[in-house]
Protein backbone atom coordinates (compact mmCIF):
# COMPACT_ATOMS: atom_id res chain seq x y z
CA UNK A 1 0.00 0.00 0.00
CA UNK A 2 3.00 2.42 0.97
CA UNK A 3 4.73 1.74 -2.36
CA UNK A 4 1.08 2.36 -4.41
CA UNK A 5 1.07 5.95 -2.34
CA UNK A 6 4.68 6.82 -3.17
CA UNK A 7 4.32 5.71 -6.57
CA UNK A 8 0.77 7.96 -6.91
CA UNK A 9 2.46 10.74 -5.22
CA UNK A 10 5.89 11.27 -7.59
CA UNK A 11 3.41 10.46 -10.50
CA UNK A 12 1.08 13.45 -9.81
CA UNK A 13 4.51 15.55 -8.65
CA UNK A 14 6.18 14.78 -12.16
CA UNK A 15 2.68 15.29 -14.02
CA UNK A 16 2.73 19.24 -12.41
CA UNK A 17 6.30 19.67 -12.86
CA UNK A 18 5.71 18.54 -16.83
CA UNK A 19 3.04 21.69 -17.02
CA UNK A 20 5.39 24.34 -16.43
CA UNK A 21 7.11 25.52 -19.88
CA UNK A 22 10.12 27.87 -19.82
CA UNK A 23 13.55 28.18 -20.93
CA UNK A 24 16.86 28.31 -19.20
CA UNK A 25 18.19 31.86 -19.30
CA UNK A 26 21.84 31.15 -20.36
CA UNK A 27 22.28 27.46 -21.38
CA UNK A 28 24.06 26.61 -25.36
CA UNK A 29 24.92 22.99 -26.51
CA UNK A 30 27.21 23.18 -29.62
CA UNK A 31 27.72 20.43 -32.65
CA UNK A 32 30.10 20.29 -35.08
CA UNK A 33 29.67 20.25 -38.73
CA UNK A 34 30.55 20.52 -42.25
CA UNK A 35 29.80 21.86 -45.99
CA UNK A 36 31.38 22.67 -48.98
CA UNK A 37 30.58 26.35 -50.09
CA UNK A 38 32.05 27.54 -53.62
CA UNK A 39 33.86 24.34 -54.17
CA UNK A 40 35.53 24.19 -51.04
CA UNK A 41 35.30 22.30 -47.48
CA UNK A 42 34.17 25.09 -44.38
CA UNK A 43 34.51 22.86 -41.39
CA UNK A 44 32.33 24.75 -38.53
CA UNK A 45 30.74 24.54 -34.96
CA UNK A 46 27.12 25.49 -33.99
CA UNK A 47 26.51 27.24 -30.88
CA UNK A 48 22.89 27.44 -30.08
CA UNK A 49 21.45 28.57 -27.25
CA UNK A 50 20.12 31.53 -24.77
CA UNK A 51 22.31 34.17 -23.04
CA UNK A 52 20.28 36.58 -20.48
CA UNK A 53 19.15 40.47 -20.59
CA UNK A 54 20.11 41.41 -16.91
CA UNK A 55 18.36 44.90 -15.75
CA UNK A 56 19.50 48.23 -13.84
CA UNK A 57 19.63 45.93 -10.90
CA UNK A 58 21.93 42.69 -13.10
CA UNK A 59 18.96 40.76 -12.49
CA UNK A 60 18.48 38.84 -15.68
CA UNK A 61 15.27 39.26 -16.72
CA UNK A 62 14.89 37.39 -20.42
CA UNK A 63 16.51 34.69 -22.14
CA UNK A 64 17.45 35.60 -25.44
CA UNK A 65 17.94 32.76 -27.91
CA UNK A 66 20.51 32.81 -30.48
CA UNK A 67 22.57 30.31 -32.95
CA UNK A 68 26.43 30.94 -33.59
CA UNK A 69 27.88 29.45 -36.61
CA UNK A 70 31.87 29.55 -35.75
CA UNK A 71 34.72 28.76 -38.62
CA UNK A 72 37.04 25.82 -36.90
CA UNK A 73 40.10 26.17 -38.91
CA UNK A 74 41.05 29.89 -38.97
CA UNK A 75 43.37 30.39 -36.21
CA UNK A 76 43.41 34.30 -36.23
CA UNK A 77 40.06 35.48 -35.27
CA UNK A 78 41.53 39.40 -35.44
CA UNK A 79 41.12 39.00 -38.82
CA UNK A 80 37.85 37.04 -39.02
CA UNK A 81 34.56 39.06 -40.00
CA UNK A 82 31.55 38.64 -37.37
CA UNK A 83 28.44 39.28 -38.77
CA UNK A 84 25.45 39.86 -36.56
CA UNK A 85 22.12 38.99 -37.91
CA UNK A 86 18.56 40.26 -37.42
CA UNK A 87 15.04 40.45 -38.81
CA UNK A 88 12.49 42.38 -38.32
CA UNK A 89 8.94 42.62 -37.75
CA UNK A 90 8.50 44.26 -35.13
CA UNK A 91 8.14 40.72 -33.37
CA UNK A 92 9.93 38.36 -36.67
CA UNK A 93 12.15 35.87 -35.69
CA UNK A 94 15.65 35.55 -36.80
CA UNK A 95 14.12 32.53 -39.31
CA UNK A 96 14.20 34.11 -42.31
CA UNK A 97 17.72 34.92 -43.11
CA UNK A 98 18.91 32.32 -40.92
CA UNK A 99 17.64 29.35 -43.17
CA UNK A 100 17.12 30.80 -46.48
CA UNK A 101 19.93 33.06 -46.91
CA UNK A 102 23.44 33.53 -44.77
CA UNK A 103 23.52 30.15 -42.86
CA UNK A 104 24.97 26.85 -44.10
CA UNK A 105 21.50 25.34 -44.05
CA UNK A 106 18.61 26.51 -47.03
CA UNK A 107 14.92 25.32 -47.35
CA UNK A 108 14.19 22.97 -49.82
CA UNK A 109 12.08 24.96 -52.31
CA UNK A 110 12.11 25.10 -55.89
CA UNK A 111 14.53 27.44 -57.68
CA UNK A 112 11.90 30.32 -57.72
CA UNK A 113 11.39 29.97 -53.75
CA UNK A 114 7.73 28.46 -53.80
CA UNK A 115 7.65 25.95 -50.68
CA UNK A 116 7.77 22.11 -52.15
CA UNK A 117 7.57 18.38 -49.97
CA UNK A 118 8.49 16.88 -47.97
CA UNK A 119 9.84 19.99 -46.10
CA UNK A 120 12.98 20.23 -44.79
CA UNK A 121 16.67 21.51 -45.23
CA UNK A 122 19.78 21.27 -47.39
CA UNK A 123 23.27 22.53 -47.13
CA UNK A 124 23.64 26.57 -48.87
CA UNK A 125 26.62 26.09 -50.91
CA UNK A 126 26.60 29.95 -51.21
CA UNK A 127 26.86 30.95 -47.55
CA UNK A 128 29.29 33.36 -46.65
CA UNK A 129 30.39 31.21 -43.77
CA UNK A 130 33.56 30.77 -45.85
CA UNK A 131 34.25 34.45 -45.16
CA UNK A 132 32.64 35.25 -41.83
CA UNK A 133 31.11 33.87 -38.85
CA UNK A 134 27.38 34.53 -38.35
CA UNK A 135 25.01 34.69 -35.37
CA UNK A 136 21.81 34.87 -35.28
CA UNK A 137 19.74 36.30 -32.68
CA UNK A 138 16.24 35.98 -31.90
CA UNK A 139 14.59 39.49 -29.67
CA UNK A 140 12.80 38.86 -26.72
CA UNK A 141 9.38 36.69 -27.68
CA UNK A 142 10.65 35.99 -30.90
CA UNK A 143 11.59 32.56 -31.94
CA UNK A 144 12.48 30.86 -28.57
CA UNK A 145 13.27 34.04 -26.76
CA UNK A 146 11.53 35.26 -23.92
CA UNK A 147 10.82 37.69 -20.66
CA UNK A 148 11.95 35.23 -17.18
CA UNK A 149 9.38 36.41 -15.03
CA UNK A 150 6.34 37.81 -16.56
CA UNK A 151 4.62 39.58 -13.34
CA UNK A 152 7.53 41.38 -12.69
CA UNK A 153 9.08 42.80 -15.76
CA UNK A 154 7.59 45.38 -17.40
CA UNK A 155 7.07 44.72 -20.73
CA UNK A 156 8.27 48.58 -21.82
CA UNK A 157 11.69 47.03 -20.91
CA UNK A 158 11.97 45.86 -24.73
CA UNK A 159 8.83 46.38 -26.91
CA UNK A 160 9.87 49.99 -28.61
CA UNK A 161 12.29 51.88 -30.94
CA UNK A 162 14.83 52.89 -28.73
CA UNK A 163 13.99 50.06 -25.72
CA UNK A 164 14.73 46.99 -28.26
CA UNK A 165 18.40 49.10 -29.84
CA UNK A 166 19.16 49.95 -25.63
CA UNK A 167 19.36 45.93 -24.36
CA UNK A 168 20.23 44.50 -27.90
CA UNK A 169 23.35 46.63 -27.87
CA UNK A 170 23.94 45.31 -23.98
CA UNK A 171 23.36 41.92 -25.30
CA UNK A 172 25.92 42.43 -27.94
CA UNK A 173 28.69 43.38 -26.30
CA UNK A 174 28.47 40.69 -23.88
CA UNK A 175 28.30 37.89 -27.09
CA UNK A 176 31.30 39.53 -28.33
CA UNK A 177 33.23 39.20 -24.86
CA UNK A 178 31.93 36.04 -24.42
CA UNK A 179 32.61 34.43 -27.63
CA UNK A 180 36.20 36.75 -27.46
CA UNK A 181 35.51 38.94 -30.79
CA UNK A 182 36.55 42.29 -29.84
CA UNK A 183 39.22 42.22 -32.09
CA UNK A 184 37.31 41.16 -35.10
CA UNK A 185 35.64 43.36 -38.23
CA UNK A 186 32.22 43.73 -37.38
CA UNK A 187 29.18 43.94 -39.30
CA UNK A 188 25.58 44.14 -38.67
CA UNK A 189 22.83 42.92 -40.86
CA UNK A 190 18.90 43.53 -40.50
CA UNK A 191 15.90 42.97 -42.69
CA UNK A 192 13.01 44.91 -42.95
CA UNK A 193 12.16 46.17 -39.79
CA UNK A 194 15.78 44.87 -38.54
CA UNK A 195 17.10 47.63 -40.92
CA UNK A 196 15.75 50.12 -38.11
CA UNK A 197 17.19 48.02 -35.42
CA UNK A 198 20.46 47.73 -36.89
CA UNK A 199 20.59 51.47 -38.04
CA UNK A 200 19.71 52.73 -34.54
CA UNK A 201 22.70 49.85 -33.10
CA UNK A 202 25.34 51.43 -35.52
CA UNK A 203 25.52 54.32 -33.06
CA UNK A 204 24.63 52.61 -30.31
CA UNK A 205 27.13 50.74 -30.08
CA UNK A 206 29.71 53.21 -30.72
CA UNK A 207 28.00 55.49 -28.08
CA UNK A 208 27.52 53.31 -25.50
CA UNK A 209 29.59 49.95 -25.84
CA UNK A 210 32.06 51.61 -27.60
CA UNK A 211 32.06 49.10 -30.36
CA UNK A 212 32.80 50.34 -33.88
CA UNK A 213 31.64 48.28 -36.57
CA UNK A 214 32.77 47.61 -40.40
CA UNK A 215 29.35 47.73 -42.13
CA UNK A 216 25.56 48.22 -42.05
CA UNK A 217 23.94 46.21 -44.05
CA UNK A 218 19.86 46.97 -44.84
CA UNK A 219 17.75 44.33 -46.34
CA UNK A 220 14.38 45.71 -47.56
CA UNK A 221 14.46 48.28 -45.75
CA UNK A 222 11.53 50.36 -43.71
CA UNK A 223 11.51 54.09 -43.65
CA UNK A 224 14.02 54.92 -41.08
CA UNK A 225 13.64 57.92 -39.32
CA UNK A 226 16.00 60.69 -41.05
CA UNK A 227 16.52 64.29 -39.37
CA UNK A 228 14.14 66.80 -40.87
CA UNK A 229 11.83 64.33 -41.88
CA UNK A 230 13.86 63.77 -44.86
CA UNK A 231 13.21 59.97 -45.35
CA UNK A 232 9.39 59.99 -45.26
CA UNK A 233 7.78 58.49 -47.87
CA UNK A 234 4.01 59.78 -47.67
CA UNK A 235 1.56 62.25 -49.90
CA UNK A 236 3.05 63.33 -53.37
CA UNK A 237 6.30 61.65 -52.95
CA UNK A 238 5.21 58.56 -52.02
CA UNK A 239 2.58 58.51 -54.44
CA UNK A 240 5.18 59.34 -56.85
CA UNK A 241 8.50 56.34 -55.72
CA UNK A 242 5.23 53.63 -55.66
CA UNK A 243 4.86 53.42 -59.00
CA UNK A 244 8.25 51.69 -60.00
CA UNK A 245 7.65 48.95 -58.56
CA UNK A 246 3.88 48.92 -60.05
CA UNK A 247 5.89 48.72 -63.26
CA UNK A 248 8.46 45.66 -61.54
CA UNK A 249 5.13 43.86 -60.98
CA UNK A 250 3.21 44.66 -64.04
CA UNK A 251 6.26 43.51 -65.99
CA UNK A 252 6.43 40.26 -64.15
CA UNK A 253 2.96 39.33 -64.82
CA UNK A 254 3.07 40.24 -68.58
CA UNK A 255 0.25 43.40 -67.73
CA UNK A 256 2.93 46.27 -69.27
CA UNK A 257 2.41 47.09 -73.32
CA UNK A 258 4.08 45.20 -75.73
CA UNK A 259 7.05 48.09 -76.29
CA UNK A 260 7.61 48.03 -72.28
CA UNK A 261 7.00 44.38 -71.85
CA UNK A 262 9.63 43.54 -74.71
CA UNK A 263 12.21 45.35 -72.98
CA UNK A 264 14.52 44.18 -69.97
CA UNK A 265 13.16 45.16 -66.51
CA UNK A 266 16.05 47.26 -65.35
CA UNK A 267 15.65 49.07 -68.94
CA UNK A 268 11.79 49.67 -68.01
CA UNK A 269 12.44 50.71 -64.64
CA UNK A 270 15.26 52.94 -65.53
CA UNK A 271 12.65 54.87 -67.60
CA UNK A 272 9.88 55.10 -65.50
CA UNK A 273 12.13 55.83 -61.93
CA UNK A 274 12.78 59.19 -64.27
CA UNK A 275 9.36 59.86 -65.17
CA UNK A 276 8.25 59.45 -61.71
CA UNK A 277 10.90 62.09 -60.23
CA UNK A 278 10.94 64.66 -63.16
CA UNK A 279 7.32 64.48 -64.48
CA UNK A 280 4.72 62.34 -61.98
CA UNK A 281 5.56 64.13 -58.56
CA UNK A 282 5.60 67.69 -59.92
CA UNK A 283 2.40 66.93 -61.16
CA UNK A 284 0.89 65.54 -57.73
CA UNK A 285 2.88 68.51 -55.65
CA UNK A 286 -0.03 70.71 -57.36
CA UNK A 287 -2.83 68.25 -55.62
CA UNK A 288 -6.35 69.55 -56.78
CA UNK A 289 -5.20 72.53 -58.53
CA UNK A 290 -3.19 70.92 -61.33
CA UNK A 291 -5.22 71.71 -64.93
CA UNK A 292 -7.65 68.84 -65.76
CA UNK A 293 -4.99 67.77 -69.01
CA UNK A 294 -2.01 67.42 -66.94
CA UNK A 295 -4.21 65.18 -64.69
CA UNK A 296 -5.26 62.94 -67.15
CA UNK A 297 -1.97 63.10 -69.47
CA UNK A 298 -0.56 61.39 -65.70
CA UNK A 299 -3.26 59.69 -65.53
CA UNK A 300 -2.43 57.93 -69.22
CA UNK A 301 1.14 57.72 -68.41
CA UNK A 302 0.64 55.98 -65.22
CA UNK A 303 -1.32 53.05 -66.42
CA UNK A 304 1.07 52.85 -69.11
CA UNK A 305 3.43 51.79 -66.11
CA UNK A 306 1.55 50.03 -64.05
CA UNK A 307 -0.69 47.58 -65.82
CA UNK A 308 -4.37 49.21 -64.32
CA UNK A 309 -6.79 51.46 -65.62
CA UNK A 310 -6.29 55.29 -66.45
CA UNK A 311 -9.49 55.33 -64.54
CA UNK A 312 -9.13 53.53 -61.78
CA UNK A 313 -6.01 55.90 -61.24
CA UNK A 314 -8.44 59.06 -61.77
CA UNK A 315 -10.72 57.33 -59.05
CA UNK A 316 -8.03 57.72 -57.03
CA UNK A 317 -6.78 61.00 -58.11
CA UNK A 318 -3.28 59.88 -58.95
CA UNK A 319 -2.73 58.91 -55.23
CA UNK A 320 -3.30 54.63 -55.98
CA UNK A 321 -3.10 52.77 -52.56
CA UNK A 322 -0.46 49.88 -53.22
CA UNK A 323 -3.22 47.84 -51.68
CA UNK A 324 -5.15 48.24 -54.26
CA UNK A 325 -3.09 47.36 -56.68
CA UNK A 326 -2.40 44.18 -55.10
CA UNK A 327 -6.05 43.37 -56.13
CA UNK A 328 -6.41 45.16 -59.11
CA UNK A 329 -3.49 43.89 -61.15
CA UNK A 330 -5.07 40.76 -61.89
CA UNK A 331 -8.34 40.92 -61.14
CA UNK A 332 -9.53 40.24 -64.44
CA UNK A 333 -7.71 36.65 -64.28
CA UNK A 334 -9.09 35.78 -60.74
CA UNK A 335 -5.89 36.61 -58.28
CA UNK A 336 -4.72 39.05 -56.21
CA UNK A 337 -0.80 39.43 -56.30
CA UNK A 338 1.43 39.34 -53.42
CA UNK A 339 2.52 42.39 -50.87
CA UNK A 340 6.25 41.30 -49.95
CA UNK A 341 6.35 39.56 -53.03
CA UNK A 342 3.96 40.50 -56.22
CA UNK A 343 5.18 37.48 -57.98
CA UNK A 344 2.83 35.33 -55.70
CA UNK A 345 -0.89 35.49 -56.64
CA UNK A 346 -3.74 34.52 -54.07
CA UNK A 347 -7.36 33.82 -54.40
CA UNK A 348 -10.25 35.80 -52.83
CA UNK A 349 -13.83 35.36 -51.79
CA UNK A 350 -15.08 37.56 -54.77
CA UNK A 351 -13.39 39.68 -57.09
CA UNK A 352 -14.64 42.52 -55.98
CA UNK A 353 -13.20 44.94 -53.60
CA UNK A 354 -10.13 47.16 -52.66
CA UNK A 355 -7.50 44.79 -51.30
CA UNK A 356 -6.45 41.15 -51.42
CA UNK A 357 -8.00 38.82 -48.39
CA UNK A 358 -4.69 37.70 -47.50
CA UNK A 359 -1.10 37.94 -48.31
CA UNK A 360 -0.38 34.87 -50.85
CA UNK A 361 3.34 35.16 -50.25
CA UNK A 362 3.27 35.41 -46.41
CA UNK A 363 1.29 32.13 -46.29
CA UNK A 364 3.34 30.64 -48.70
CA UNK A 365 6.82 31.33 -46.84
CA UNK A 366 5.20 29.95 -43.19
CA UNK A 367 4.64 27.04 -45.43
CA UNK A 368 7.63 26.21 -45.65
CA UNK A 369 9.81 27.88 -43.21
CA UNK A 370 7.52 26.60 -39.94
CA UNK A 371 8.18 23.01 -40.48
CA UNK A 372 11.84 23.62 -41.22
CA UNK A 373 13.28 25.46 -38.28
CA UNK A 374 11.29 23.23 -36.02
CA UNK A 375 12.82 20.20 -37.65
CA UNK A 376 16.53 22.06 -38.28
CA UNK A 377 16.74 23.00 -34.20
CA UNK A 378 15.82 19.23 -32.84
CA UNK A 379 17.43 17.07 -35.65
CA UNK A 380 20.10 18.88 -37.03
CA UNK A 381 21.63 20.97 -34.06
CA UNK A 382 20.55 18.99 -31.45
CA UNK A 383 18.84 21.53 -29.13
CA UNK A 384 15.40 20.49 -27.99
CA UNK A 385 12.60 22.43 -26.15
CA UNK A 386 8.92 22.32 -25.29
CA UNK A 387 8.86 26.12 -26.00
CA UNK A 388 6.71 26.93 -29.13
CA UNK A 389 9.15 28.63 -31.88
CA UNK A 390 7.51 32.13 -32.85
CA UNK A 391 8.02 32.76 -36.03
CA UNK A 392 6.04 35.77 -35.25
CA UNK A 393 6.14 36.74 -31.35
CA UNK A 394 3.35 39.40 -29.07
CA UNK A 395 5.54 42.30 -28.84
CA UNK A 396 2.82 45.04 -29.40
CA UNK A 397 1.96 47.44 -28.49
CA UNK A 398 5.19 49.32 -29.52
CA UNK A 399 6.65 52.40 -29.07
CA UNK A 400 7.63 54.30 -32.08
CA UNK A 401 8.40 57.35 -30.67
CA UNK A 402 11.64 58.76 -31.80
CA UNK A 403 12.94 57.29 -34.35
CA UNK A 404 15.88 58.60 -35.60
CA UNK A 405 17.38 55.50 -36.72
CA UNK A 406 18.47 56.98 -40.42
CA UNK A 407 20.01 59.63 -38.52
CA UNK A 408 21.70 57.36 -36.05
CA UNK A 409 23.19 55.79 -38.92
CA UNK A 410 24.30 59.08 -40.86
CA UNK A 411 26.12 59.62 -36.95
CA UNK A 412 27.54 56.68 -36.88
CA UNK A 413 29.09 56.72 -40.11
CA UNK A 414 30.29 60.07 -39.86
CA UNK A 415 31.87 59.47 -36.31
CA UNK A 416 33.31 56.18 -38.44
CA UNK A 417 35.51 56.48 -41.12
CA UNK A 418 35.96 52.46 -41.52
CA UNK A 419 31.98 52.07 -41.71
CA UNK A 420 30.10 51.62 -44.79
CA UNK A 421 26.76 50.40 -45.72
CA UNK A 422 24.73 48.78 -48.01
CA UNK A 423 21.13 48.10 -48.86
CA UNK A 424 19.65 45.29 -50.51
CA UNK A 425 16.32 45.41 -52.32
CA UNK A 426 13.74 43.20 -54.62
CA UNK A 427 11.79 44.50 -57.23
CA UNK A 428 8.83 42.89 -56.62
CA UNK A 429 8.61 43.84 -52.89
CA UNK A 430 5.34 45.87 -52.31
CA UNK A 431 5.51 46.72 -48.53
CA UNK A 432 9.27 47.90 -48.26
CA UNK A 433 9.71 49.07 -51.81
CA UNK A 434 13.07 49.27 -54.05
CA UNK A 435 12.74 52.88 -54.96
CA UNK A 436 11.97 53.85 -51.52
CA UNK A 437 14.92 51.98 -50.17
CA UNK A 438 16.66 54.31 -53.42
CA UNK A 439 15.21 57.34 -51.78
CA UNK A 440 16.58 56.60 -48.19
CA UNK A 441 19.92 55.96 -49.36
CA UNK A 442 19.86 59.11 -51.15
CA UNK A 443 18.48 61.17 -47.92
CA UNK A 444 20.96 59.34 -45.28
CA UNK A 445 23.77 61.85 -45.83
CA UNK A 446 22.45 65.28 -47.41
CA UNK A 447 25.98 66.71 -47.68
CA UNK A 448 27.05 63.75 -50.51
CA UNK A 449 30.57 63.44 -48.48
CA UNK A 450 29.93 59.72 -47.70
CA UNK A 451 27.55 58.81 -50.83
CA UNK A 452 31.00 56.20 -52.01
CA UNK A 453 30.22 54.77 -48.72
CA UNK A 454 26.59 53.82 -49.57
CA UNK A 455 25.57 51.63 -52.37
CA UNK A 456 22.38 50.04 -53.06
CA UNK A 457 21.91 46.26 -55.26
CA UNK A 458 18.80 45.46 -56.40
CA UNK A 459 16.92 41.65 -57.02
CA UNK A 460 14.72 40.39 -59.17
CA UNK A 461 12.24 38.93 -56.16
CA UNK A 462 10.63 40.45 -53.71
CA UNK A 463 11.42 41.24 -49.76
CA UNK A 464 13.30 38.03 -48.88
CA UNK A 465 15.36 38.14 -52.48
CA UNK A 466 17.12 35.35 -51.69
CA UNK A 467 14.84 32.77 -51.74
CA UNK A 468 15.05 33.37 -55.47
CA UNK A 469 18.02 30.80 -56.38
CA UNK A 470 19.40 33.64 -58.65
CA UNK A 471 19.30 36.00 -56.07
CA UNK A 472 20.52 33.61 -53.46
CA UNK A 473 23.87 33.61 -55.20
CA UNK A 474 24.11 36.99 -56.36
CA UNK A 475 23.13 38.49 -53.00
CA UNK A 476 25.60 36.05 -51.13
CA UNK A 477 27.87 37.66 -53.40
CA UNK A 478 27.20 40.71 -52.63
CA UNK A 479 28.04 40.45 -49.25
CA UNK A 480 31.36 38.89 -49.84
CA UNK A 481 31.83 41.79 -52.03
CA UNK A 482 30.83 44.53 -49.41
CA UNK A 483 32.77 42.57 -46.60
CA UNK A 484 36.22 42.62 -48.57
CA UNK A 485 36.12 46.11 -49.76
CA UNK A 486 35.40 47.29 -46.22
CA UNK A 487 38.23 45.50 -44.73
CA UNK A 488 40.41 48.30 -44.11
CA UNK A 489 43.33 46.12 -42.91
CA UNK A 490 46.38 48.59 -41.37
CA UNK A 491 44.45 51.46 -43.29
CA UNK A 492 44.04 54.08 -40.40
CA UNK A 493 40.44 55.17 -39.37
CA UNK A 494 40.56 59.25 -40.28
CA UNK A 495 39.70 61.40 -42.96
Amino acid sequence: MRNTLTLFLLTCFFFIHAQDRSIPADEVISTNHEITVKGKSVPFKATTGTQPVWNDEEKAIAAVHFTYYERTDIKNKASRPLLISFNGGPGSASVWMHLAYTGPKILKVDDEGFPVQPYGVKDNPNSILDMADIVFVNPVNTGYSRILDTENTERDFFFGVQEDISYLAEWINTFVTRMNRWESPKYLIGESYGTTRVSGLALELQNRQWMYLNGVILVSPTELGIHSGRGRRDGPLGAALRVPYFTAAAWYHKKLPQDLQSKDLLEVLEEVETYSIQELMPILVKGGFVSEMEKKEAARMMARYSGISEKAILQYNLDVPASFFWKELLREEGFTVGRLDSRYKGIDRTEGGDRPDFNSELTSWLHAFTPAINYYYKNVLKYETDMKYNMFGPVHPWNRDGNNTGENLRQAMAQNPYLHTMIQSGYYDGATKYFDAKYTMWQIDPSGKMKDRLSFKGYRSGHMMYLRNEDLISSNDHLREFIQKTLPGNKPAKY
